[in-house]
């Protein structure tokens, strides 16, 4: 009896860790060709949608959106110990406007990064303190990108298939195609 659950508990561990792990690569490639990069949390199952793609995204979804309303709650109990604390109520305002505007700014730009290129990393460095006051809007653009698909697939997709047609066309002109050569004239 004991025997039985200890090889079904192997067994789980088994499956379990064939899910995080990544598929052989396949052998009848060419070895040079460009590799998809990951993205956390996915790996490289958002080129094909394989290995639980869209449970994932349903369920890092979800944990955004719960994260995010626990993220509101915090937000509201400071609020409140503020409003105890007999603050000015210039000081109250202020509090309430700069986590707003901090998250409507941060909501812009992480959204932003998922459809077009960053500007550059020193400009998304700037941006840190901003991100995260602004974690609301964060959290926010991350569970509404989840959405409709893996944040950063759309770039990382373009990128990779630009790179795979510019390698499969470098590659038939090396290999000497016969169907791309240029019928010689004597």
């Amino acid at each position: 009896m004991r025997g039985d659950r200890e090889a079904g508990h192997s067994n789980a561990l088994a499956i379990i860790d064939g899910m995080s792990k990544e598929p052989p690569a396949v052998t009848d490639e060419p070895t040079d060709r460009p590799q998809p990069e990951p993205i956390r949390f996915y790996g490289t199952s958002w080129v094909d949608h394989s290995r639980m793609y869209t449970l994932r995204r349903f369920a890092l979804g979800l944990g955004a959106v719960l994260l995010t309303v626990c993220g509101v709650v915090v937000l509201r109990v400071a609020y409140a110990g503020l409003q105890v604390s007999d603050a000015a109520a210039w000081l109250n305002i202020m509090a309430v406007v700069a986590f707003a505007i901090c998250s409507s700014m941060a909501f812009t730009r992480t959204w932003s990064s998922y459809v077009r290129p960053m500007r550059g990393r020193a400009d998304e460095l700037s941006f840190r303190s901003i991100k995260v006051i602004g974690f609301l809007g964060v959290l926010l653009a991350y569970a509404m990108r989840s959405a409709y698909e893996a944040p950063g697939e759309k770039l990382l997709r373009r990128d990779y298939e630009t790179a795979v047609e510019q390698h499969d066309r470098l590659h038939s002109k090396r290999t000497g195609n016969p169907a791309r050569r240029k019928k010689r004239r004597s």
